[in-house]
């Protein structure tokens, strides 16, 4: 062989130690388990107007993260794509899917619309798709699958906004 195809050889193979060296393993960051009271509208303790830095700090396993802006897709917010709930930061509300992988004080997902005069009282606007309650701490709104009595709870956005102020991304 080479002298010179030796060397470089050599080279590429203390570079390749040398380079794997530097690099480390690095643990998921772990979150507790979440956790929706529907009638004070938290996850966790946390409220839909928390800061960005409050939900990072409490929820660091974040799958994405937008900074606030006008320009911001939705005004900014973060992200829980695999426990299928989103905090929509600029806009102080929280919406949590089908998916959703916790607890709720009050589960909500599948029940039949109309049957939660008892917990929630009479919606204070309704849709065809979509009921929003007025709430201590500002609205709920729950999506149904189908319009009418027999749609069954989807989505649910927890917002610390008015109806009258509440603005949802589309």
């Amino acid at each position: 062989m080479n002298p010179q195809f030796k060397k470089g050889l050599l080279l590429a193979f203390c570079l390749g130690i040398f380079f794997t060296g530097f690099s480390q393993l690095k643990a998921k960051a772990k979150c507790p388990d979440f956790y929706v009271d529907v009638l004070n509208g938290t996850v966790n303790e946390l409220k839909a107007n928390n800061t960005p830095d409050e939900i990072k700090t409490k929820f660091p396993c974040f799958t994405s993260a937008v900074d606030e802006s006008y320009e911001a897709k939705c005004g900014g917010g973060i992200y829980f794509k695999d426990r299928d709930i989103s905090f929509y930061t600029k806009r102080d509300y929280i919406e949590i899917g089908p998916k959703f992988t916790g607890k709720m004080s009050i589960p909500l997902f599948g029940t039949k619309r109309g049957t939660l005069f008892t917990k929630l009282g009479n919606p204070k606007i309704k849709d065809d798709l979509w009921d929003a309650y007025e709430m201590q701490y500002g609205t709920m709104v729950l999506h149904y699958d189908v319009a009418g009595a027999a749609g069954k709870v989807k989505m649910i956005q927890i917002s610390t906004q008015s109806t009258e102020t509440l603005s949802l991304c589309e």
